[in-house]
């Protein structure tokens, strides 16, 4: 039996279901499962995603049963629909759409009222009634599928079609007559002829075929391929593409589209929250053409829809037990739905959404943590604007997506990768976004748009992205041409400072102060059903007792690791420390660090304080000492410069005394050279008076009445000896002080495990360390030979090289050539690295010999804790792969803690599930 490759829905019976998106993308399955439930959806077929891939496999070319197949169910359509494909009496018209398994709003084409040409056009005006409504649709297919398939972009279009409009006076779309959009579609085919040489295309099936083919290629368009990487989405699962017969929101008065969530997407209140038009198509809605109306207003217009509307998409959320994002048509006043699928939500919505449905009993507490992707709860995080500011508000908008925003004005998409990469914030100004300027908004502090509403796309996507957004700002006149806009006699030109207020819909002029978040509420009930849930404990990387306290009220669980040396850059401790570099004597060093002694001692009671009981880890002295002293090439400048100006010759003798120590400890590879442990080997009274910090501060703060749990972290050991060296005189700094104090409290000592020789000897180094805490930032670095801060550009290269020439290293063009070489490629190059190994953990390398380390050092210190510091221990597949090999805690900025904190309860349900299904597996054999 052959394998079946094409599915259809409608009369009430689909041949799919909604568990079938790996087959059907996640449209077609929404479609199938709605015509299932019941629910009125205009019948159609799914080309399923295994095409898709075919496609690409043949190099383009789709077999001929596959068209055969097709052929069939375009036959079933007619017979379901009673109309016929290309008949210029009866036509039967179709859309034609994308539908991945995973969602990528706007990311790829879709083509409406497919099978018009000169002769059905006029068909469809008769049988209608309404030739300006066939006109109208004709208009709108000439230019999508002009866009789409043949390449020319939509701008040539629209430039006809407002010529047009100033012409005859008209102020929107619907104020042109059947006349003149007669005329408007005949300029549009001769910019069409003109274009491709070609007449339009009239063969409905061949504008089918054509359609088809444009929707599997805009799989691999720009803008697709950016949003899978951005969202880690496979690029070989393909897309389906899905034919349905349109039914038209454009005929009348008594026809609408719309678009809509069964909860409000931006704050997850209970609401039914959404726009439509009359008179349009569902392109107006998104686009922003027209700007919308509240949907609750249909209930005013269209009553008795509205009720159906409402009926129909509470049904759908209590079948699919979460928030689902719609969109519906109505012909003649009865409604159709176009779609259904999880909405896309903030993760203040998410949340909400989350919670309050397990309140309502439709999912359980599990259910709840596993829906909000832990990456997203960075948008819990963002800033907000100071209530205490005074602000200059020049315009508002529609409060599209929240959170605050202040940067430079851009207005262009480029122009803001551009900026964004010299380190600048920027807010990307535009009329309206389209899926082209998704690499801006990425990078992006705001979005504001003059046009579009709160389903547009510069909504949905910056809501998606957790980006402030501002949308339907129509106060504002841009011009994107001379970079710049006008709002009520004001300018504000590319590179001026705005500021946005996502949750009110506010533009405010010049940079207003902003503050950070707290998790209250719906957030912290999340939140304590996930850390009932999790069995790693989740620490915080902070410095400073503003870093504990940011860190505690996020969740953490103790300090994974204080910094020592950042505590000496502060404008008072540095000539100290440069006093204690430049000593030639143990005695003068000493004498150094005896004032830094108190500093360092306040730093500490300051920690303890914060963390009150929770164990704060205390990594000793680890950079280079060349780190604390003005740069060599700097002082050379500076000593030849006094000498040119016959300066002060004490101040010269001063400066060259520098000059010779920073010529003394200068290093060719510093990183592998006088730093960590092997600092406080050779200077061990740089170790001794850091220890007699860390314990003179526990003993004054156990004075206080305050348990602390200090725990000594010695760095940069790659062998035991060292291990013992650093531990010996700890332990016997630690001994005197509570002698001295007279008080006693639990500590350890234990290693920061960065290099590759103390993982493969951990085993030895365990025989000392109390505790293992793995440093994947310099472990990554030492493994790979990856230096963190100048290979950036290469790792960058090794992610994007299946984009580039292996000869020249010029982008590809779309049909893989490379016009510098004059050679085209048969596949694309391998990307060497798939993702960033400094963002996220390569578990085959690194990952080997964390699992090494911690096998090894729990077999001869079985009770061995061991963590991770690096920044690593915030990202969500690391937590994941920490919890996996069994470690005790991950440690991470304090503003990554509830990502981990969500990481890491996810990852025990992911492996209850995981458990379950092999359970039934084996229970059905």
């Amino acid at each position: 039996m052959a394998t079946k490759r094409v599915y259809f829905f409608g009369g009430g019976k689909a041949e799919g279901h909604g568990k079938m998106k790996d087959v059907l993308g996640g449209k077609g399955a929404g479609l199938a499962e709605m015509t299932n439930l019941g629910v009125p959806v205009p019948p159609g077929f799914t080309i399923s995603t295994e095409i898709c891939n075919l496609y690409y496999r043949n190099r383009g070319k789709i077999p001929a049963d596959v068209n055969r197949e097709i052929a069939a169910h375009l036959a079933r359509l007619e017979r379901v629909t009673g109309k016929k494909f290309g008949d210029p009496k009866n036509p039967l018209l179709v859309s034609v759409r994308s539908g991945a398994k995973f969602s990528m709003p706007g990311m790829m084409d879709t083509i409406l009222n497919l099978g018009l040409n000169d002769k059905t056009v006029q068909g469809l005006g008769k049988k209608a009634k309404n030739e300006r409504f066939a006109c109208d649709s004709y208009r709108r297919f000439l230019m999508m599928f002009s866009d789409v398939v043949l390449g020319i972009d939509k701008e040539n279009f629209e430039h006809l079609f407002d010529q047009k409009k100033r012409e005859r006076g008209a102020a929107s779309d619907i104020d042109l007559t059947a006349e003149d959009l007669k005329d408007v579609c005949g300029k549009f085919k001769n910019l069409v002829k003109a274009r491709t040489r070609k007449e339009f295309p009239q063969d409905p099936r061949v504008q089918l075929e054509l359609a088809r083919d444009a929707v599997f290629k805009s799989w691999n368009n720009e803008r697709a391929k950016y949003y899978r990487k951005s969202n880690n989405i496979p690029d070989d699962i393909g897309t389906a593409v899905n034919v349905q017969a349109m039914v038209f929101g454009n005929m009348g008065n008594d026809c609408a589209t719309g678009v809509g969530f069964t909860r409000n997407p931006a704050t997850g209140g209970k609401e039914f929250y959404g726009e439509y038009l009359i008179n349009a198509q569902g392109e107006d809605v998104v686009a922003g053409i027209r700007t919308p109306h509240r949907i609750t207003n249909m209930k005013k217009e269209m009553p008795k829809v509205f009720e159906q509307l409402v009926r129909i998409t509470a049904r759908l959320e209590k079948h699919y037990k979460d928030v689902q994002d719609f969109e519906f048509t109505v012909e003649g006043n009865k409604l159709y739905m176009l779609q259904t699928r999880s909405g896309k939500r903030t993760a203040g919505a998410a949340v909400k959404i989350a919670v309050d449905m397990v309140k309502e009993k439709l999912i359980t507490k599990e259910e709840a943590v596993m829906r909000l992707d832990p990456q997203n709860i960075e948008q819990l995080l963002h800033p907000v604007i100071d209530p205490k500011a005074k602000v200059d508000v020049i315009a508002r908008g529609l409060p599209a997506s929240p959170g605050a925003a202040t940067g430079a004005v851009v207005f262009h998409a480029d122009r803001a990768v551009e900026l964004a990469s010299a380190g600048k914030a920027v807010i990307l100004v535009r009329k309206e976004t389209s899926p082209d300027d998704i690499h801006g908004m990425d990078v992006a502090r705001g979005i504001l748009t003059a046009k579009g509403g709160m389903t547009s796309h510069a909504a949905v996507v910056a809501r998606q992205m957790g980006k402030t957004c501002v949308a339907g700002c129509e106060a504002i006149d841009v011009d994107e041409a001379t970079h710049r806009f006008a709002v009520g006699g004001r300018v504000i030109q590319e590179g001026d400072f705005i500021s946005l207020n996502g949750s009110t819909g506010e533009v405010i002029q010049g940079e207003v102060p902003l503050i950070a978040p707290k998790m209250t509420g719906s957030f912290g009930t999340l939140m304590s059903w996930a850390d009932s849930i999790r069995r790693l404990s989740v620490r915080a990387n902070a410095d400073t007792p503003r870093d504990a306290r940011t860190a505690k009220e996020f969740g953490a669980q103790g300090i994974g690791l204080c910094r020592t040396e950042h505590m000496f850059f502060a404008e008072d401790r540095i000539p100290i420390m440069r006093e204690m570099i430049l000593s030639r004597t143990r005695e003068e060093r000493e004498q150094a660090l005896e004032k830094l002694l108190p500093m360092q001692r306040e730093d500490f009671k300051g920690l303890y304080r914060e963390m009150r009981g929770y164990p704060v880890t205390i990594r000793l002295l680890d950079p280079p000492l060349h780190e604390f002293l003005p740069r060599r090439e700097d002082l050379m400048v500076e000593v030849t410069k006094l000498q040119l100006i016959h300066a002060d010759r004490s101040i010269i003798e001063e400066k060259k005394r520098l000059l010779e120590r920073v010529e003394e400890l200068h290093e060719i590879n510093p990183m592998l050279g006088l730093r960590g442990c092997r600092l406080g080997i050779l200077y061990p009274e740089i170790s001794r008076m850091q220890a007699r910090a860390i314990f003179e501060a526990a003993c004054e703060v156990t004075r206080e009445k305050i348990r602390v749990q200090p725990e000594v972290m010695i760095p940069l050991v790659s062998m035991v000896r060292e291990m013992k060296a650093q531990k010996d005189l700890i332990v016997q700094v630690a001994t005197e002080t509570m002698k001295r104090y007279k008080k006693k409290f639990p500590y350890t000592v234990g290693t920061m495990i960065e290099l590759p020789r103390a993982a493969l000897t951990a085993d030895e180094i365990a025989r000392e360390a109390e505790f293992f805490s793995f440093g994947t930032n310099d472990l990554t670095q030492t493994t790979f030979g990856f230096s963190r801060d100048d290979s950036g550009k290469v790792i960058q290269f090794y992610m994007a090289r299946s984009e580039l020439c292996p000869q020249c290293g010029e982008k590809l063009a779309k049909d893989l050539s490379c016009a510098s070489c004059d050679v085209k490629y048969a596949k694309r190059p391998e990307n060497i690295l798939d993702f960033d190994v400094f963002s996220t953990l390569d578990q085959t390398g690194v990952g080997q010999l964390i699992r090494m380390g911690v096998e090894k050092g729990r077999a001869v210190r079985p009770n061995l804790k061991v963590g991770i510091c690096g920044e690593h221990g915030g990202d969500p597949r690391s937590v994941e792969f920490c919890h996996r090999t069994g470690l005790d805690y991950v440690s991470c900025s304090p503003y990554r803690v509830p990502i981990a904190r969500m990481a890491a309860a996810q990852v025990v349900l992911k492996e209850k599930a995981a458990a379950k299904a092999v359970s039934g597996k084996k229970k059905r054999k």
